[in-house]
């Protein structure tokens, strides 16, 4: 195989190329390394590139497969972060220039985790300032691949473009209101937001600490499960990871889902904020669920409707992070998270307190529909990725903030698992996605439906015509 080839394989299947020295971890580094010099000056996708180190740890991977000790799935696959997970002795920046100096001292669990399983990090990839907006960038706005002039969706955005342009073979992003899944939306890929608690955030600069979720963003559903499975499990450093078992996802993708009860979230098909494409794309995948065997049903969770109104109320728990930032240098954070942020330092105590209240009876709604269905199913994104505007307006009247058509925070409200798989394109040729949810810990429900539906169809197939 030519070296430039090798980018376009699965993670999964340079794994299996790897492990039996058809390939070597240098190679398949020198290549991604390649695509990156030649791809990232228009996506900018990355903000820092780890050349040396990542050819360092591709020759110790080299050296340690040499020796007979081959770590697993993940030994000797090239990889990116987002930039909100701290890296020893590499610049972390969480997408803002006040960080640009920032070099922490250790790296954050997912990171070392991966380091352990053997993947080799190419870079630290872009994102929105502090994970906390969907669109605006402080740095450079990232590229999408299927349409260099729109948006990737954020605000794990660069690990959204590094992975549809085949610029690592998987990448790591955060989600809080949807941050995985809507990259993973509108770049065509698969986006997974693990359950709270079932992936350590520690040494991850925070967003929202009751929503954070680190999570894959992967070309294949395979690729998915095989990099959640490198960095899932208990960590004593981070008092909300759940010390449970953790399966072994990619051996879960059997593809066998007969039997399996999908809901169909009314509220969610039916909601004036998707497109007619979206909802056309959305209904003929769960159409197709039907022909694989699931038992389809609609469900009602009345309060769907409101999870943008209850997200926002916790606004109060992100400027908490950075209050020193909001003393000292005010101006110099971006006008939209300034505006958000000083917002949610003077929100009253009882609009707080409500918020709570409301999303409360909205995780009891899902979990009450989550008893009667072992799967949610319902649009990702209500449009599909929309042109890049320098400064977008944060009320979105003149419709150029479009985060309001996300249709993620749900799930994150409800801290449950949720998966972001492509289900077609529209007319212009973006990327649609369907979304599926189940209860806590049942990731490798999510995974295998998705896997199941991504099987039985051609979207995963398809390539960006800008890479």
């Amino acid at each position: 195989m030519e070296k430039k080839d090798i980018p376009f394989l699965s993670a999964a299947e340079l794994s299996t190329r790897i492990s039996t020295r058809e390939l070597s971890p240098i190679e398949a580094t020198e290549a991604y390394l390649q695509r990156i010099d030649l791809l990232n000056p228009t996506l900018h996708a990355y903000l820092t590139v780890c050349a040396d180190e990542a050819m360092a740890a591709a020759r110790e991977s080299e050296a340690a497969m040499a020796r007979g000790e081959h770590r697993g799935p993940m030994h000797g696959i090239p990889v990116t972060i987002k930039d909100q997970v701290k890296s020893k002795g590499i610049r972390t920046t969480c997408g803002s220039p006040i960080f640009w100096d920032n070099v922490p001292d250790e790296d954050g669990t997912v990171l070392a985790n991966l380091k352990k399983a053997g993947a080799i990090l190419l870079g630290k990839a872009n994102m929105t300032e502090f994970g906390t907006t969907g669109l605006s960038h402080a740095i450079e706005f990232p590229r999408n691949p299927w349409d260099l002039e729109r948006h990737t969706g954020g605000s794990s955005s660069g690990s959204g473009a590094a992975t549809a342009a085949f610029m690592c073979a998987t990448s790591l992003g955060e989600d809080t209101g949807g941050s995985v899944r809507f990259p993973a939306a509108w770049c065509g890929l698969v986006g997974l937001r693990p359950s709270y608690g079932r992936v350590s955030r520690y040494g991850v600069m925070p967003g929202v600490w009751s929503m954070d979720a680190i999570g894959p963003i992967s070309r294949t559903v395979r690729d998915c499960a095989m990099t959640l499975g490198a960095i899932a499990g208990h960590d004593p450093r981070d008092g909300y990871t759940w010390d449970a078992p953790v399966p072994d996802y990619v051996a879960a993708l059997t593809g066998e889902v007969r039997g399996l009860r999908v809901g169909v979230v009314t509220e969610q098909m039916e909601s004036p904020l998707v497109d007619p494409e979206v909802r056309d794309s959305v209904a003929a995948a769960v159409s197709k669920l039907t022909d694989l065997g699931l038992e389809v049903e609609e469900v009602s969770i009345p309060l769907s409707v409101h999870q943008g109104t209850i997200s926002g109320g916790l606004r109060v728990e992100a400027p908490t992070n950075y209050r020193r930032l909001l003393l000292d240098r005010l101006q110099d954070i971006r006008h939209d998270n300034r505006i958000g942020y000083l917002v949610g330092s003077i929100l009253p105590a009882q609009a707080y307190y409500k918020t709570q209240k409301l999303r409360t009876l909205l995780r009891r709604q899902v979990f009450e529909a989550l008893e009667r269905v072992d799967l949610l199913a319902m649009p990702t994104s209500g449009e599909a990725a929309q042109p890049i505007v320098p400064d977008p307006v944060i009320t979105g009247k003149d419709g150029t903030n479009r985060i309001g058509r996300l249709l993620t925070p749900l799930f994150s409200l409800a801290n449950v698992t949720a998966i972001s798989v492509p289900c077609g394109f529209t007319a212009d040729g973006l990327p649609i996605a369907l979304q599926l949810a189940a209860k806590p810990f049942q990731e490798a429900t999510v995974l295998n439906a998705a896997y199941a539906y991504e099987q039985a169809t051609p979207w995963h197939t398809r390539r960006p015509p800008n890479v």
